[in-house]
C-alpha cells in the first residue's frame, strides 16, 4: 500500500491508518496520469493501488469500502462513509479509463468499471433519499442506519452534509464520463447516471447554497441546515466548477442554460470574500465578521481551477488575473 503520513524528510510512518480517500486519491492520479501521458509506468502504478483497494477496502461480504484500514490491513473502520465511496467510484472509473485508452483491451476494463457501477447501484438503493433528494453522509457495516456520521474531527454528526453530496456528484461526473469509454453502447445505463446528476445539481442549486451564494454545511434529513453557520470560501469555489463540470458533462442545453450565471455569481462572490489580490493567495472560512486567512492547500488548487473555470465561461478579466496570481502563489509557497 502507500503510508498513511510522511514526515518532512521523506520517511514513511509505519504505523499510520490508510483511509480509502487516500488510497482512491492514489488510484485517480496515476490512472489519469497514464491516460494523459499513455505510460505503462504510471498505470501499473494504478493496477498496484487498485489490488490494494480492493484486498484490504473492498467489503467482499457487504459490497462498498471501509472507511479505514490499519497500516497492517486490518479493518479500522469499517463503516460505510458515503464519502469515501465517493472517492472509490470516482478513481475506479478512472482507472477503468485508463485500462481501456492505454492497454486498448476491453476486458480488464469493464470488470473494473463495473464494480464502479455496482457501487454507484448501491448509494441509489442504500444511501439516496427518494424523498428529500441527496446523499445521506453514513451507514454501518451493513448499510444500516448509524448516528456516528461524522467525516472528521472538525464535522458534526448529520443526516446529509455539503461536502459528501459535492463528491458525490465529481464521482458520478466522471462516472459518467468514463462510462462512454469503456461502455460506448449502453446508453440507457449512462442516461441513469445522467438523472442522478440532474437530480443532483438541482439540490444544491436549490437546498445547499443560500440566497447569497454560500454553501450551507450540515443538515437534517428534510435539509434544514443545523450546527456550524461559517462560510467555507474554499467549497463556494470548488462547488461553482463541480456543478459546471457535471453540466457540461451530460450535454443538457437546458442544464447549462439554467446553471451558467449561478455558477459565474458563485465564483464572483468567491473572489470578493475570499481572494487576496495583494498576495494571490486564497483565504479559508468567513465566521460572521472573522476571517480565518490561513492559506490552506486544497483551497488554493479549488480556487486555481474556480476562477480558472469563471474566466473560461466569461472572459473577465478579475478571473485572468485571479488565477494567474493563485498559480504563482501557489509555485511560491506551495511547491
Amino acid at each position: 500500500g502507500f503510508f498513511g503520513l510522511m514526515d518532512n524528510d521523506n520517511n514513511g510512518n509505519p504505523d499510520e491508518f490508510r483511509t480509502i480517500v487516500m488510497v482512491s486519491r492514489f488510484l485517480w492520479t496515476y490512472s489519469a496520469a497514464a491516460r494523459l501521458y499513455h505510460k505503462l509506468d504510471y498505470l501499473e502504478m494504478a493496477d498496484y493501488a487498485y489490488k490494494y483497494m480492493g484486498k484490504y477496502f473492498f467489503d467482499t461480504l457487504n459490497g462498498g469500502m471501509y472507511w479505514a484500514v490499519k497500516a497492517d490491513g486490518d479493518v479500522l473502520d469499517d463503516r460505510k462513509q458515503i464519502y469515501g465511496i465517493a472517492y472509490a467510484i470516482y478513481s475506479i472509473s478512472e482507472f477503468a479509463a485508463a485500462l481501456k485508452e492505454v492497454r486498448n483491451l476491453d476486458y480488464p476494463s469493464t470488470v473494473v468499471l463495473d464494480k464502479a457501477m455496482a457501487m454507484y447501484t448501491m448509494l441509489q438503493f442504500k444511501a439516496f433519499d427518494r424523498e428529500n433528494g441527496g446523499y445521506c453522509e453514513a451507514l454501518n457495516k451493513d448499510w444500516s442506519a448509524t448516528e456516528k456520521t461524522a467525516l472528521s474531527p472538525k464535522d458534526i454528526d448529520c443526516a446529509k452534509s455539503m461536502n459528501t453530496n459535492l463528491h458525490v456528484l465529481e464521482a458520478f461526473t466522471n462516472l459518467y464520463r468514463c462510462h462512454a469509454i469503456v461502455y460506448p453502447q449502453q446508453q440507457d445505463t449512462r442516461s441513469l447516471i445522467g438523472k442522478s446528476i440532474t437530480d443532483l445539481v438541482n439540490v444544491f442549486t436549490t437546498k445547499i447554497f443560500d440566497e447569497e451564494k454560500h454553501l450551507k454545511l450540515y443538515f437534517d434529513k428534510e435539509w434544514n441546515a443545523i450546527g456550524k453557520t461559517e462560510n467555507s470560501l474554499g467549497h463556494n469555489i470548488e462547488a461553482s466548477w463541480l456543478l459546471w463540470e457535471a453540466a457540461n458533462e451530460t450535454g443538457s442545453e437546458e442544464l447549462m442554460s439554467t446553471l451558467r450565471q449561478f455558477v459565474i455569481d458563485t465564483a464572483r462572490t468567491a473572489l470578493i470574500e475570499g481572494f487576496d489580490r495583494t498576495t494571490g493567495g486564497f483565504e479559508n472560512t468567513i465566521n460572521g465578521k472573522e476571517h480565518d486567512t490561513t492559506r490552506i492547500w486544497w483551497n488554493q488548487a479549488e480556487a486555481l481551477i474556480g476562477f480558472f473555470n469563471a474566466w473560461e465561461l466569461t472572459g473577465g478579466e478579475d478571473f485572468k488575473s485571479a488565477f494567474l496570481k493563485e498559480w504563482e502563489w501557489i509555485k511560491s509557497f506551495l511547491h
